[in-house]
Formats: structure tokens, sequence, C-alpha cells
């Protein structure tokens, strides 16, 4: 009980030195670099359109792919899906897309359906659109291909 009353005591205090503004000026920065706690700061611009438009490699199995074209504004809800004007089974071939995978015509129970269930009708849940924006952090992520030949040579 006295550990919970300490952590609300010392949140409150932090919300009212942030409100304030009279954090220390070298407060550590996040993914949003620059200002303090208590400063609002314009966000970064978005990033720009996708790169040239062309299919990119999975960096593992199963990985979904990514959207090579701009999709901004497309509408993808309930009562309509923008998406499959080009990559329904009927449009596909028309539009020279792909055509969406059979999995997404699969229900939870496995059972294959005439159109895209909805547990798969939200495509950018999974499927998001390439872009030429910068990582906001480091990484050091490798393609599982890069893995396997390392752990084949014995480096690890």
């Amino acid at each position: 009980m006295r550990l919970l009353i300490l952590l609300l005591t010392s949140s409150l205090a932090l919300a009212a030195f942030a409100q304030s503004g009279e954090l220390s000026p070298s407060a550590p920065d996040g993914l949003r670099k620059g200002g303090t706690l208590g400063q609002d700061l314009p966000a970064p611009p978005i990033a720009g359109d996708p790169r040239e438009v062309k299919r990119e490699v999975r960096n593992y199995p199963e990985q979904p792919p990514v959207v090579p074209h701009a999709i901004r504004d497309y509408q993808v809800d309930k009562n309509f899906n923008r998406c499959l004007d080009c990559h329904s089974r009927e449009s596909a071939v028309r539009a020279g897309a792909p055509m969406v995978s059979v999995t997404h015509f699969m229900d939870r129970h496995f059972q294959v359906r005439a159109e895209v269930t909805p547990g798969r009708y939200f495509c950018t849940q999974c499927h998001v659109p390439q872009t030429d924006a910068e990582p906001l952090v480091e990484s050091d992520f490798k393609a599982v291909d890069e893995v396997i030949r390392a752990s084949n040579k014995g480096d690890r």
C-alpha cells in the first residue's frame, strides 16, 4: 500500500512539473527528438509517397507484402474496400494486380468462402505502404535468409 501511495504521489508531482514547464531542458529525447516533457513541438512531416513501384522481397515467410503504391484517401471500411477494386478475383487480371491470397477467403475455421472474409477484409491492419521514411530507431534486424546463412557458417 505504501508503494502504491509513493508511486501515485511521484506521478502527480511529475505531472505538475510537466504542466508548469519547469522540467529540465535536458530531459531525455524519445522517438520524437527535441524539447522537454512540458513542450508541445510540431510533429515531423509525414513521409513521402511510396518509392519506385516494385514488389519488395519479404524478410521472413508469411510476412504480409507491402503496398507498392500510394493509398492515401482509400476507403477501407465496413461498407467498401477500395483495395478490392484491383485485387479481387474478378479485377486482378484486368488491373494487372496480384489477386489477394487464397488465405483471405478462409474463415477462422479454415472454410473457403466466395468473398474475402471479415477477418481479412481490412487490408491495412497487415499491409502497409512502402515509403521513403527514415527509421525512427536503429535496428539490427536481419532477414531470415541472412540468419540462416550466418548459422550455416557457424557465425552467430
